[in-house]
């Protein structure tokens, strides 16, 4: 049975995540360094991560990423709390990292001017280097995965999320760079089991039922 269309396109955007990775990776690495030098001078308090969709998964493996490693906390913005309430947050000391594939989320985009305005420090993370977001934000992580045509996001949230390990790295958590540029490498390596993995999704195509057993979340040492 030949796949639909979105079906076909959604595919060949996850063929692409391996150089995907590597153009996000080469012209993000400056955009890190830039910013640790600004962050080492005067380290944020708080960091705000302001996003929506697929985005806002993204930016809840960043909180996890970032509190781990740095130690600073994190928070997920309600940006409705400004743009619609008109509340004026205390961001002065504050990290706000406002996180859109098209850069145009208007109400991404109403919190990070409100919080830029609050004296905040400000990142985009975008996949349109000409958005309002990249505009908007005084550092810009561009992802650099080309257009994204089908609707489930792929090579968008993955290069998101290793945009969330430079801006670790950034804030000076001990990120490895010399992993992340094996990323795309690795990536490659995992859709070149593709065949393998048809072959076993095919033996468990036909179940209409299914029961997982699991244990709560990670506990270090245990």
């Amino acid at each position: 049975m030949p796949l639909a269309d979105n079906e076909s396109r959604m595919l060949a955007e996850i063929r692409e995540q391996p150089s995907a990775l590597e153009r996000t990776l080469r012209g993000s690495l400056e955009v890190a360094r830039e910013l640790r030098a600004v962050v080492s001078r005067k380290p944020p308090c708080l960091i705000v991560l302001a996003a929506r969709g697929t985005s806002d998964n993204a930016a809840q493996f960043g909180r996890y990423l970032i509190e781990i490693t740095t130690g600073i906390p994190v928070s997920l913005a309600a940006p409705s709390v400004s743009t619609l309430y008109g509340a004026k947050l205390r961001l002065d000391h504050a990290l706000v990292v406002g996180i859109s594939q098209s850069g145009e989320s208007t109400d991404i985009n109403m919190f990070l001017e409100s919080a830029r305005e609050q004296g905040a420090l400000t990142v985009g993370i975008t996949n349109e280097s000409a958005s309002s977001l990249a505009g908007l934000a005084q550092h810009n992580f561009v992802l650099a995965a080309g257009r994204e045509t089908s609707v489930p996001a792929t090579k968008t949230y993955t290069g998101q999320l290793l945009t969330m390990y430079l801006l670790a790295h950034a804030l000076g958590g001990a990120s490895d760079l010399r992993d992340l540029e094996r990323l795309p490498e690795w990536t490659q390596i995992a859709l070149d089991l593709e065949p393998q993995v048809a072959g076993l999704a095919a033996q468990y195509a036909s179940i209409e039922r299914a029961i997982i057993a699991a244990r709560g979340g990670y506990e270090p040492g245990r």
